[in-house]
């Protein structure tokens, strides 16, 4: 049987090798930081995935704008307004379908909702947020592209997923998994 005296020797030894001993050292190292770096890096990913579809979406919103701005959605002039062929001044659904004809593939044009308000002066604009205390999305769109001469407002809404947010990181609304992108087009309709 061994001495205790031996066997502490012993251990003692193999500790001082372990402790000494550098191969592998990298491989833990990397193992304890590789999570944060990797949470880190997909945070940093995702917020600029969403303020580029944010800059797409008004992008987007001052095309789609140009058509109103113009007169052109008034008169009937826009070829996607046009219903069955029949040249017609757009309606809510067929302004959609104009604005969704200049969507990348990066954006669902099922979550884009289009609000088009118009107003008698600039200091008559008021817009409502769409969203309530609790992170609820309210759907209610309005359509009026106005007439000559009047100040309208158009909005696109879009509901963007996001994935990070199990790793503690959400930029969305509340508990949501969803952050809200609006763009917005102010402007006074030119003489048609």
């Amino acid at each position: 049987m061994p001495s205790p005296v031996a066997s502490r020797l012993r251990f003692r030894s193999a500790l001082r090798r372990f402790r000494d001993h550098r191969g592998g050292s990298a491989a833990v190292e990397f193992a304890l930081v590789a999570p944060i770096f990797f949470a880190l890096l997909f945070a940093i990913v995702e917020t600029a995935l969403v303020f580029f579809s944010g800059q797409v979406l008004e992008t987007i919103t001052q095309n789609s704008a140009r058509v109103v701005l113009t007169g052109q959605a008034q008169s009937g002039s826009v070829a996607a307004c046009a219903v069955n062929g029949v040249a017609s001044p757009c309606t809510q659904a067929t302004f959609k379908t104009y604005v969704c004809s200049q969507i990348p593939a990066l954006f669902n044009c099922n979550s884009l909702y289009v609000d088009v308000t118009s107003y008698s002066s600039f200091s008559a604009i008021t817009l409502p947020t769409h969203l309530d205390g609790a992170c609820n999305f309210d759907t209610n769109m309005n359509y009026n592209a106005g007439n000559a001469g009047d100040i309208v407002v158009v909005r696109l809404f879009y509901q963007w997923p996001l994935f990070v947010t199990g790793l503690g990181y959400n930029i969305g609304c509340g508990s949501t998994n969803k952050r809200l992108l609006v763009a917005t087009a102010a402007f006074k309709n030119e003489p048609y």
